[in-house]
């Protein structure tokens, strides 16, 4: 039995599945929930919480649950699973990996702290303009996908003022991504702007950083240098034309 929790707002959408799940309760409960909630807010928080009595799922409601998955791929902005060690908790932790938002697994006492996660900014994307077409862009914490969606505007917006631009990358408390889609949303934002950039400086202290400078060299036409996180003013000078050498 899957029902829709009532309460939660916004983006969120709550379930809570008990008993056997049918193929009628994906039909008549889950697909329209989550349908009418993505035409809303295009991406949805979902928190399903499983009920100790929960039985393996009918043939039919695998099939129902595989087919909604792959229709609503990109609605997902981050999904908390509520439910006791078991195999519902296994199935799920390997299917975790692949799919394109963060994925967190709660035990049954702390779905409150499910909750919060849910709400709660895992990561974000600083823009500062520094002056005569220069950008600092730091990155902070775990992105996820739905971050890169309002930076994406903001940065064509400044690209549009200013043309080619000299970008200062600061990834200086930066932590990864949240799921394979923030991943794919990075590679599409460095793709779409890859000409914009005339000088880019990437300052950090660990292997994202180093993994940055790499993707830089090979998809953006640019001049691109690495900066020690402690050079932070050397990269910030370089990239406004100052004097700074590495």
């Amino acid at each position: 039995m899957i029902e829709e929790k009532t309460g939660a707002h916004g983006d969120i959408l709550e379930l809570r599945i008990s008993g056997t799940v049918t193929e009628r309760d994906y039909t008549e409960v889950l697909i329209p929930a989550l349908e009418a909630r993505i035409a809303e807010h295009k991406r949805v928080r979902l928190l399903v919480r499983f009920d100790s009595n929960v039985s393996d799922f009918t043939l039919g409601a695998l099939f129902e649950d595989s087919r909604m998955g792959l229709k609503h791929w990109r609605g997902f902005d981050r999904v908390a699973v509520v439910a006791e060690p078991n195999w519902i908790t296994k199935a799920i932790r390997a299917f975790a990996v692949i799919m394109p938002c963060p994925v967190m697994i709660f035990p049954l006492a702390e779905e409150d702290e499910a909750r919060r996660w849910l709400s709660e900014s895992l990561g974000a994307i600083h823009q500062t303009d520094l002056g005569d077409g220069a950008l600092h862009l730091q990155l902070l914490g775990k992105l996820d996908s739905a971050v890169y969606e309002e930076e994406g505007r903001d940065l064509d917006a400044f690209i549009a003022r200013n043309g080619r631009i000299r970008l200062l990358l600061d990834l200086r408390e930066f932590d990864g991504w949240q799921g394979l889609g923030a991943i794919a949303e990075h590679l599409s934002l460095v793709r779409e702007h890859r000409r914009a950039p005339e000088r880019v400086a990437i300052v950090g202290r660990n292997t994202f950083t180093r993994l940055a400078e790499g993707v830089g060299r090979h998809f953006l036409d640019a001049e691109v240098r690495y900066f020690d996180a402690a050079a932070f003013e050397e990269a910030k000078a370089w990239i406004k034309g100052g004097a700074g050498k590495v």
